[in-house]
């Protein structure tokens, strides 16, 4: 999608930034692991099938991607952005004729960054700018049925279970967003702060010049 091209969503823990043609090396690292190819039911890509890809995302009217990047090493601005990478998220609109359903698919690609609460901030801030920049009124996610920590982070959203496949091995949540859910779960909103994506990309890179030797 091009509405979110200029945009970064700004946590606690983590920056949401959109998907570009700079990502995409290290996604394509990302990408090459067998165990991200299984958890998210991917096909190995060549990295310039990997451009091709992002390219259709970022035209494609329904499908919404961020980046996900750590907040602390992005706040120094001579680690370069690609450095800063964890994972992506992404609003899949899953129904033609229903614009208010979508599909929410999360990775935290790198190891380490898992269990640290990163996951959670994200489907927070995800779910919050679909709910008030899309229009997206119920959500649904596909996880494995051995996840089962991804499975107990969506219940504490109040997503429900909808079917079970045996032959995937997946179970489907979903969600129908109502006032009580806004209320208890989003607050204020307080909790993310949306910037303009190039304007602070610019700044970041001129807050930290090379020195020419």
């Amino acid at each position: 999608m091009r509405i979110n091209e200029d945009t970064l969503l700004e946590g606690g823990k983590v920056v949401l930034v959109p998907y570009n043609a700079d990502h995409v090396p290290r996604y394509h690292q990302w990408m090459c692991s067998p165990e991200l190819q299984k958890l998210t039911a991917s096909e190995p890509l060549t990295l310039e099938q990997e451009y091709d890809m992002q390219r259709d995302w970022r035209e494609d009217d329904d499908k919404c991607t961020f980046i996900i990047l750590d907040k602390q090493k992005w706040a120094d601005p001579s680690i370069p952005e690609q450095e800063c990478m964890v994972g992506d998220v992404n609003i899949f609109l899953t129904d033609p004729s229903d614009p208010s359903l979508a599909e929410l698919e999360i990775m935290i690609a790198v190891p380490c960054y898992r269990g640290k609460g990163l996951g959670k901030e994200v489907t927070r801030m995800m779910m919050c700018y679909g709910i008030h920049k899309l229009g997206i009124r119920k959500f649904e996610v596909k996880i494995g049925l051995d996840n089962k920590i991804s499975i107990a982070m969506f219940k504490k959203f109040h997503f429900r279970e909808l079917s079970v496949s045996e032959v995937f091995q997946e179970v489907t949540l979903g969600v129908t967003v109502n006032e009580a859910l806004q209320k208890h779960v989003f607050g204020n909103m307080d909790f993310m702060l949306q910037r303009e994506y190039g304007k602070a990309r610019d700044s970041r890179q001129a807050t930290f010049t090379p020195l020419s030797l």
